[in-house]
C-alpha cells in the first residue's frame, strides 16, 4: 500500500482512535505514521489530538483520520467523543512495562462499551526496540489477541519497524469490510451504499467474520 499525496481528494474517510495507557507511545506512532516523526521528548497529550493521512488501497483513496488521547484517568470524561464514530482501533501496550499490556483487558472493554463490539482492532507491542527490558513475550501479546479476536503486531516507533504495516493492515481490513457489505447488497443496491465523499463508515457485524491475528515482529 502506497501513501497518497492528494490530502484533500479521497474515496472513503475512516476514523481510528489510539488507546492504551499514557505512555506507551500513541502519539509517537501517530507521528511516525502521519509525518515519519519521532521526539524522544514528547509529552503526555494534553486533551484530544488527530493527524491525516490518505493511502491507496486496491485503487481506492483511503483518508484516515487517526485519534490520540491520553491515557491517564483524568481525561476520561472525553470518552463518548472520542470514540464517536470510529471504525478502527489500536490498542497500545508497551513492551517493557507489564502493567500496560494488563491494562490492555480494561481499555478493550472500554472501546465495546462505546462502539460496535465487531469493530476492526489491532494490539499494538510498542518500543520492540528495548530488547533487552522486555517485559511482555510476544508469545503473551499473541495469545490475548487471539483470545480476544484482536489483530496483533509489534512495533517500535522509533524504528518505524512495522508502524506502516499496522496503520495499513486496520485500514485495510476495513476498506473490506465495505466492500464485503456492498456487494452482498447485491448489484442493484451497490451504488446506493457507496457512501459519498466524506461520509464515515460505520462498520458493523461483518467485521467478525474478517477478524485474524496479523503477523508480528520477530
Amino acid at each position: 500500500m502506497a501513501p497518497y499525496g492528494a490530502e484533500d481528494d479521497y474515496d472513503y474517510l475512516f476514523k481510528v482512535v489510539l488507546i492504551g495507557d499514557s505512555g506507551v507511545g500513541k502519539s509517537n506512532l501517530l507521528s511516525r505514521f502521519t509525518r515519519n516523526e519521532f521526539s524522544l521528548e514528547s509529552k503526555s497529550t494534553i486533551g484530544v489530538e488527530f493527524a491525516t493521512r490518505s493511502l491507496n488501497v486496491d485503487g481506492k483513496v483511503i483518508k484516515a483520520q487517526i485519534w490520540d488521547t491520553a491515557g491517564q484517568e483524568r481525561y476520561r470524561a472525553i470518552t463518548s467523543a472520542y470514540y464517536r464514530g470510529a471504525v478502527g482501533a489500536l490498542l497500545v501496550y508497551d513492551v517493557t512495562r507489564h502493567a500496560t499490556f494488563e491494562n490492555c483487558e480494561r481499555w478493550l472493554k472500554e472501546l465495546r462499551d462505546h462502539t460496535d463490539p465487531n469493530m476492526v482492532v489491532m494490539l499494538i507491542g510498542n518500543k520492540s526496540d528495548l530488547r533487552h527490558l522486555v517485559a511482555v513475550s510476544t508469545e503473551d501479546g499473541k495469545s490475548f489477541a487471539e483470545h480476544e479476536s484482536l489483530y496483533f503486531m509489534e512495533t517500535s516507533a522509533l524504528e518505524s519497524l512495522n508502524v506502516e504495516d499496522a496503520f495499513s493492515e486496520v485500514l485495510t481490513q476495513i476498506y473490506h469490510v465495505v466492500v464485503k457489505k456492498a456487494v452482498e447488497a447485491g448489484e442493484d443496491a451497490a451504488s446506493s451504499s457507496v457512501p459519498n465523499k466524506g461520509e464515515r463508515i460505520n462498520v458493523k457485524d461483518d467485521v467478525s467474520a474478517l477478524k485474524r491475528v496479523g503477523c508480528c515482529s520477530n
